[in-house]
């Protein structure tokens, strides 16, 4: 029973946390529509396999470095997301966007690139999905696999609720309103980046 709760209470904080991924989501939504933020929803469930495996093998000795490598990388792209949604800002209209000349993928590989470079998912399953895991696994198998499914289902479901609120309301925004939703996105996204990268200069500076 801990393991279930412990998957339904850090499934929904994960799900409505704000952060890159969620900020992506709201700003893809209202760019292209519900179906683009659902394609970002679900990019925990493309990238994280690979994640939790290694730090399932590897979270009691991966090298801090790593960690703050990671956190200057994903800071860079954080930014770049955001000047892509300032500049989009300028003329933006909401009669144009969701047939914007962009394939389906795109949508998806940003919510790839964005969940896979944060260091979020990775300073989470290193600290504590991995114990968590790994002694539901010790338990009873089933413990771990029901941990993984409710933390999934609350994870992508709390993201995808909030695609669906704000495709809800799109229809009621005017233009003026859409780039000033656009402007405050880039400048959520710019404020992340800026924090994720002061973090990890800081922290590469402190190993001189």
């Amino acid at each position: 029973m801990s393991f279930l709760l412990a998957g339904l209470s850090l499934g929904f904080a994960a799900g409505i946390s704000p952060g890159p991924l969620m900020t992506l989501v709201i700003t893809r939504t209202l760019e292209r529509g519900l179906r683009a933020g659902l394609r970002v929803a679900i990019a925990p469930l493309l990238t994280d396999a690979p994640i939790i495996l290694v730090t399932v093998l590897f979270f009691t000795v991966l090298p801090p470095l790593a960690e703050t490598l990671l956190t200057i990388g994903g800071g860079f792209f954080v930014l770049y997301l955001g000047g892509e949604a300032l500049w989009s800002a300028r003329d933006a209209r909401l009669t144009n966007t969701v047939t914007a000349a962009q394939p389906a993928s795109a949508d998806i590989w940003r919510g790839v690139m964005v969940n896979l470079l944060s260091p979020n998912p990775w300073l989470f399953w290193i600290s504590v999905g991995s114990p968590t895991l790994v002694r539901a696994w010790e338990s009873n198998p089933l413990y771990a696999l029901a941990f993984l499914a409710i933390f999934y289902v609350l994870l992508v479901g709390g993201k995808a609720t909030m695609a669906l609120a704000i495709a809800g309301g799109r229809r009621y925004l005017t233009d003026s309103w859409y780039r000033r939703l656009l402007v405050l996105s880039a400048l959520v996204l710019a404020v992340l980046g800026a924090a994720l990268l002061w973090q990890g200069v800081t922290a590469l500076l402190g190993y001189n």
